[in-house]
C-alpha cells in the first residue's frame, strides 16, 4: 500500500530542477542586473564582468567533470533524469543564448552609455597619427620585448597554453607562398585596456587589437593573412587521493600544475574567423564544434572588473556604504567584558567586519589567553586575520589553525599562509582525510578569576575581510559553556584522534547534522497535523539534495508554511499541485552577495533560529565538516526573523521561481517597493545612531503569516 506522506509523483512530470541548469539561470539572474538601467554603470560592467567569471568556473569544474563522465561510458542519470551527455547538449545550448545575451548587453548597452559619459573603445582607425605614432612607440618599447610569437609545424607542435589566456591565432604566408599556423599569447602582465591620449574623455583600445596592428614586426618575411583572438578554458578539479598522500601539502601543490594543462572544456574565438584557422583550431585542441562559442566582442569579460575603477566615475557606483559598528561593541574597551554579559550578532557587510578582527588582536595580545583555535577556509591576500595569529604565537599563546588547503582556487594563498603560520610557531593542520573542513569557528580559552573560561565566534561565512565587505553574512559572538564546550570538542575531532561527542548545541556534519535537519522538518509536519501553526524558513545558497528536499514536500503536504530563499542551484520544484503547493522559493540578487544560511522553526509557537556554515547538498552534508549552531538569546532570534522577513517581503531584487524552474521579479503592485539589502543598510545605521537608548526601535518587525500577495 502506498505511503499517503508520500508525496505524488506524475509520470509526466520530475520532481527534481537539473543541478547545472538551475546554476545557469542563476547566472542569468546576475546578468539581469548587468541588464537592468536602474543599477548604476560601473555597477553593471562588475555584474556583467562576474557572470563571465562565473561561467569560467563552470566550465573548469561542472562541465569538465560531466566530459569526464561521457569518456568513461558512464550511463547514470541526475534527480531530473537526465544523461551527462543529454546535461552537456542542454547546456551547450543554454550557455550559447547567455553569451549572445551577454554581448547585446556590452555592445548595445553598455558601451554606448560608456561614451555618454566620455569612455571610448577606439579601433586602430579611429586613431589619429600623432596617437598611432605614440601606440607604436608603446608597441616597440613594452610590448614586443614581453610577447613570444609560437610557429605550429612538423618541428614545433601547438603549444600548450595556460587556462583561461588570452591568444591570437595567427594565418601566415611565407616566401614560397606556403601556408603557416602561430599563435601569440597576449601578456596578462600588460594592460587589456590600453589608454590613449584624447582631448576630451579617456579612450581604450584593447591589447589584441595592438597585436594585431604591429603583428608584421612580430613576422619578418612572412605576409600576415589574418588573425584571430581566442581563449581556451581547461578542467581545473583537482584529483587528490588523499589516502595514499604521505604529505598533503606537497600532493596539492603537484595537483596544482595538472590544473594549469587540464583538457579543454571550451573554446571561446572572435566571430567572423576565417574558417581556415577557426578549423585548425578545432583539429588541434580537439574541441568538438559544440564547445566553441564564437563571441561578438571582446573575449573574456571577466577582465571588465578592471575597468570598474575608472578615476573620477565614482558617481557611475553605487553610493559608497561604510559598515556600522555594533552599538553592543562599539568604544567597548574589550570584547571580553561585552560577551562574557550576553551574546552579539553581527550582520556583515552591514555591520563592521573590525569587531571580529578586533577580538582577535586582543587575544593575541591578553596575557590571561591561553590558547587560540581557528578554522581557516578562504583569506583574502593581505590576511589580518593570520598576520594576528602568528602574532599571537609569538605572544607566547598555543595557536591552532586548521588550514583547509582543498579550498578550489585558493589552495595556493592557503598553502602559503600555512607555511607561514607554521614558521611563525602556530600548529598548523589540514583537516581529516577525504573531508573538506568549512565550518567557522575561532574559540578563545582565557583565564579569568572564575576560572578558565571560553570565547567563541561562529559564522556563515569565511574569515576574510575583503569578502566581508562584499557578501551577506551573520556571525555569533557567544561565552555561553555550552558553545565552548562544543567548540573544544570540534577541535579535538580536527586536530587529534577524538571520536565525535554527544554534542550540546552544535550539529556537525558529515555525522548527525542531515538527521537534525530532518528530524526538525518532521517536527513541524507533526506540529501541522495536529493544526498548530507550523512554518519553515530556510536561507541557503544552495538546496540539491534530495532527502532534504522530499521531506520538505512531505512537509508541505501536511500543511507546512515553507518559504525558502535560495540565492543559487534550487533542484526543488515549488508549486507543484499535491507536491509542493505550500513552498514559495525566492533568490535574491543586489549589491551584495548573499551568502548567509539561516534555519527558521516555527515549532509550535516557541520558535528556534539556527545559523552555520552548511547549505543543503550531499557534498555539505556528506563529504564536509560543517556546523550548525542555535541563536539562544530570544532578542536575536526576533531579530533574525525580521530579517528573514525583510527578505521575503523583497520586491525590488527577489525573483520568485514557478514549478517550470522560471525566476520572475515578485509582482509589486500594490505592495510597498523594498529592497531588502538597501533596507538593512539602513537598518544598521539607524540601529547604530541608536545607541544608548534604553530600547532599540528595530527598522523591521517580524510577521507572523506570509503575504500570498
Amino acid at each position: 500500500m502506498k505511503n499517503p506522506n508520500e508525496p505524488r509523483k506524475d509520470k509526466e512530470q520530475n520532481l527534481f530542477f537539473n543541478r547545472e541548469l538551475s546554476w545557469l539561470d542563476f547566472n542569468f539572474r546576475v546578468l539581469e542586473e548587468a541588464m537592468d538601467t536602474r543599477n548604476p554603470l560601473l555597477e553593471r560592467i562588475k555584474f556583467l564582468a562576474i557572470t563571465g567569471s562565473n561561467l569560467d568556473e563552470f566550465f573548469m569544474i561542472r562541465v569538465a567533470g560531466l566530459m569526464e563522465q561521457v569518456e568513461a561510458g558512464y550511463t547514470g542519470r541526475d534527480l531530473s533524469g537526465r544523461t551527462s551527455r543529454q546535461q552537456l547538449e542542454e547546456i551547450s545550448q543554454k550557455v550559447h543564448l547567455m553569451v549572445k545575451n551577454q554581448y547585446n548587453c556590452l555592445v548595445r548597452s553598455i558601451l554606448p552609455a560608456l561614451k555618454k559619459e566620455k569612455v571610448f573603445f577606439l579601433g586602430i582607425k579611429d586613431l589619429d597619427p600623432d596617437q598611432v605614432e605614440s601606440l607604436d612607440h608603446y608597441f616597440r618599447s613594452t610590448v614586443f620585448p614581453v610577447i613570444t610569437p609560437m610557429a605550429v609545424d612538423q618541428g614545433r607542435p601547438f603549444p600548450q597554453l595556460p587556462n583561461k589566456s588570452l591568444n591570437q591565432a595567427v594565418y601566415l604566408k611565407g616566401p614560397e607562398k606556403e601556408e603557416l599556423l602561430a599563435v601569440v599569447q597576449v601578456p596578462s602582465v600588460l594592460p587589456r585596456f590600453v589608454p590613449v591620449s584624447l582631448e576630451e574623455g579617456q579612450g581604450y583600445i584593447l591589447m589584441e587589437n595592438v597585436i594585431a596592428h604591429f603583428a608584421s614586426l612580430l613576422f619578418k618575411g612572412y605576409h600576415v593573412e589574418g588573425m584571430v583572438p581566442f581563449r581556451l578554458t581547461r578542467n581545473a578539479d583537482l584529483s587528490i587521493d588523499e589516502d595514499d598522500a604521505q604529505d598533503l601539502l606537497v600532493e596539492i601543490e603537484k595537483s596544482l600544475q595538472q590544473r594549469r594543462s587540464g583538457f579543454p572544456v571550451r573554446l571561446e574565438i572572435a566571430h567572423k574567423a576565417k574558417p581556415r584557422l577557426r578549423d585548425a583550431l578545432l583539429h588541434m585542441l580537439e574541441i568538438e564544434s559544440g564547445d566553441v562559442y564564437e563571441v561578438p566582442g571582446p573575449i573574456d569579460l571577466s577582465a571588465w572588473m578592471k575597468l570598474t575603477a575608472l578615476p573620477g566615475k565614482e558617481a557611475l557606483l553605487f553610493e559608497h556604504v561604510a559598515p556600522r559598528p555594533v552599538p553592543a561593541l562599539y568604544d567597548q574597551p574589550s570584547v571580553f567584558d561585552v560577551v562574557r554579559d550576553k551574546d552579539v550578532l553581527l550582520h556583515h557587510p552591514y555591520q563592521s567586519f573590525e569587531h571580529v578582527l578586533d577580538f582577535l588582536k586582543e587575544a593575541a595580545r591578553d596575557p590571561n589567553v591561553l590558547a587560540i583555535k581557528q578554522t581557516l577556509y578562504r583569506v583574502s591576500g593581505n590576511s589580518p586575520v593570520v598576520e594576528t595569529l602568528m602574532e599571537a604565537a609569538q605572544n607566547g599563546k598555543q595557536v591552532t589553525v586548521l588550514v583547509e588547503l582543498k579550498a578550489r582556487f585558493d589552495e595556493e594563498n592557503n598553502i602559503q599562509w600555512a607555511r607561514k603560520l607554521e614558521k611563525a610557531g602556530c600548529y598548523v593542520v589540514y583537516g581529516l582525510v577525504g573531508l573538506k573542513t568549512h565550518c567557522k569557528v575561532l574559540l578563545v580559552v582565557r583565564r579569568e578569576d572564575e576560572g578558565i573560561a571560553r570565547y567563541v565566534h561562529l559564522s556563515t561565512g569565511n574569515y576574510n575581510d575583503s569578502t566581508a565587505r562584499l557578501y551577506t553574512d551573520i556571525g555569533l559572538f557567544t561565552s555561553n559553556e555550552l558553545f565552548g564546550g562544543d567548540a573544544s570538542s570540534l577541535f579535538n575531532v580536527l586536530t587529534g584522534y577524538s571520536l565525535p561527542p554527544q554534542w550540546k548545541v552544535f550539529s556537525v556534519a558529515p555525522l548527525g547534522l542531515r538527521d537534525r535537519f530532518l528530524d526538525l522538518i518532521r517536527r513541524e509536519a507533526q506540529f501541522a497535523r495536529e493544526g498548530m501553526g507550523a512554518r519553515l524558513i530556510f536561507k541557503v545558497n544552495s538546496l540539491l539534495d534530495q532527502t532534504i528536499i522530499q521531506e520538505l514536500y512531505k512537509a508541505s503536504q501536511q500543511g507546512v508554511q515553507v518559504d525558502l530563499i535560495v540565492r543559487g542551484i534550487c533542484s526543488l520544484r515549488p508549486g507543484l499541485p499535491g507536491v509542493s503547493d505550500n513552498i514559495r522559493v525566492v533568490s535574491i540578487v543586489g549589491r551584495f552577495l548573499e551568502h548567509s544560511r539561516v534555519f527558521y522553526f516555527e515549532n509550535a509557537g516557541s520558535p528556534e533560529v539556527f545559523l552555520g556554515s552548511a547549505d543543503m547538498m550531499p557534498r555539505n552534508l556528506d563529504r564536509r565538516i560543517e556546523t550548525i549552531f542555535p541563536v539562544l538569546d530570544e532578542s536575536l532570534r526576533n531579530q533574525l526573523l525580521g530579517f528573514l522577513e525583510l527578505q521575503l517581503s523583497d520586491t525590488l531584487r527577489a525573483r520568485q521561481a514557478d514549478a517550470q524552474g522560471a525566476y520572475r521579479f515578485v509582482d509589486g503592485r500594490g505592495k510597498e517597493a523594498v529592497d531588502s539589502q538597501h533596507r538593512m543598510i539602513q537598518w544598521a545605521k539607524e540601529l547604530f545612531q541608536q545607541r544608548g537608548e534604553e530600547e532599540l526601535k528595530p527598522l523591521f518587525q517580524p510577521a507572523r503569516h506570509r503575504d500570498e500577495g
